[in-house]
């Protein structure tokens, strides 16, 4: 559904379908379900209620809340690192050899980037500023991918000039303006053409990137895709490198990728017959899913890769094809996960909502200017007190943000101890992807810093902006 445009206007009535169920008990309340919480995320022991915070990688949140302020993303190293390796470990078959690309947009530093390269994984980029950050970071320019549906040709300047390995084409006017920018850096660009091959996976209506109404990619149905091909090998310039397709994100199965397989090699396949080249490169997107929430059950790397891999096996045997050497994008399922948000509860106000029901709304210090996935994709998240623990009962809770906006919320629907007080704080987990990388300056609040944690040390990635950096860019003060 399209949500409104304030955000759903949940706060007039109690939804009992928006509602998870209660939990058993006070553990239940406190619990770090491994499936959502990052890999080192433990509360502590400790006689006192007080004494049982969360640590992430052996850093006590209170520590890191008060050296660091809130809201704070942490992001737990160990965890990155071992699904980074896990998705390139799954894809490491020498019979059907595949490369990994990291999603730039989910979130993008210039230490994620080297922990990236570390891991050997290639990055997938789609603006001239995560550009800068890669290469400033000195990522490997030959396993960049360079994405977009509006290049610009100063973006394509710094790539070609960068040495960037791939061009994800994705309009008939690019293949001219990338063409044209090769030839005057005296380099041959190899490219795979962004096709949309009329899938739509099962996910949010705004983040389904593959059916025919959307800005991305040449249209298969419509010819486009084997007319973008029929450009790019006249064009001395470029080489066709291979196929691109992207059908979703947050997929949690492969049904979407078995038509997206088929109608791809098909296309390979006609090119072969019509012009005699083999596609050396077949890059089937990704989008990954992840737990949010208790109960979700996303495949592992291991096992989408061996589906995805007969998948394509299978496909090329119908029509003859060399097996080309297969890419995935596996989005917000590498950092994704790795990250929480830390918050200081402000305000708790206790909500009428007639018929003997009631909601707690718990005010943090952030909202929609560090997470806006809840009021533009109604993203459900995991939320705990992580400060100490509570033997309250729960109450039915909604978290929120600070800003003048009805539609600022952080966690809609759960159940939080009933005791909660300024002072408390909160961690939202799962925040890696889209987060931070998506945070603004609404209402003029500096976007938070971002920590890694590793061996009970906390260093910084992305520092906190200060109101000194918000006002640098208003000419009336600073001329």
């Amino acid at each position: 559904m399209r949500a409104h445009p304030a955000g759903p206007r949940h706060g007039e009535i109690l939804a009992p379908s928006g509602a998870p169920p209660l939990p058993a008990d006070t553990d239940a309340l406190h619990s770090l379900s491994p499936v959502v919480w990052p890999l080192t995320t433990a509360r502590s022991d400790g006689a006192g209620l007080t004494a049982r915070s969360v640590s992430i990688a052996g850093v006590d949140v209170r520590d890191l809340a008060a050296e660091f302020g809130t809201p704070l993303f942490v992001l737990d190293e160990a965890d990155f690192r071992m699904r980074a390796a896990a998705f390139r470990e799954a894809y490491d078959d020498p019979q059907a050899p595949a490369d990994v690309f990291y999603a730039g947009k989910a979130f993008l530093s210039a230490t994620v980037a080297r922990w990236v390269a570390e891991e050997g994984l290639g990055l997938d980029v789609c603006s001239g500023g995560e550009l800068l950050t890669a290469v400033r970071a000195g990522f490997p320019a030959d396993r960049i991918a360079l994405h977009g549906n509006n290049k610009s040709t100063d973006e394509l300047d710094l790539a070609l000039s960068s040495g960037v390995g791939r061009y994800v084409v994705d309009s008939f006017e690019e293949i001219v303006r990338l063409a044209d920018a090769a030839t005057r850096h005296g380099v041959v660009a190899d490219v795979l053409v962004r096709v949309t091959v009329g899938v739509e996976a099962h996910t949010h209506e705004f983040i389904a990137t593959a059916h025919e109404d959307q800005k991305f990619g040449l249209s298969l149905a419509g010819g486009a895709a084997e007319e973008a091909v029929r450009r790019i090998v006249k064009l001395p310039s470029l080489r066709l490198l291979g196929l691109h397709s992207h059908i979703g994100s947050q997929i949690f199965d492969t049904a979407g990728f078995e038509v997206s397989a088929h109608r791809l090699v098909g296309l390979a396949a006609s090119i072969r017959d019509e012009h005699g080249l083999e596609v050396a490169e077949l890059d089937l997107g990704g989008g990954m899913g992840i737990a949010y929430l208790d109960g979700e059950d996303p495949m592992t790397p291991g096992d989408m890769a061996d589906l995805l891999r007969s998948i394509v096996v299978r496909e090329c045997a119908v029509y003859g094809l060399t097996l080309p050497r297969l890419a995935v994008e596996p989005g917000r399922a590498i950092v994704g996960p790795s990250m929480v948000t830390l918050y200081e509860v402000g305000t708790v106000k206790e909500v009428d909502l007639g018929s003997g029901h009631a909601r707690h709304y718990v005010s943090v210090d952030g909202g929609m200017s560090d997470n806006i996935r809840t009021a533009l994709y109604d993203a459900d998240y995991t939320v705990r007190l992580v400060s100490r623990v509570s033997e309250a009962a729960p109450v039915l809770s909604r978290v929120v943000g600070k800003h003048c906006e009805s539609g600022d919320v952080v966690v809609r629907d759960c159940w939080l101890p009933g005791d909660l007080e300024a002072g408390d704080l909160l961690a939202v987990a799962a925040t890696g992807a889209y987060c931070r990388a998506m945070a603004s300056n609404y209402n003029h609040v500096p976007r938070p810093a971002v920590v890694s944690v590793k061996d009970g040390v906390a260093q910084v990635v992305l520092r906190r902006e200060t109101p000194d950096d918000l006002l640098a860019l208003d000419a009336g003060l600073t001329s």
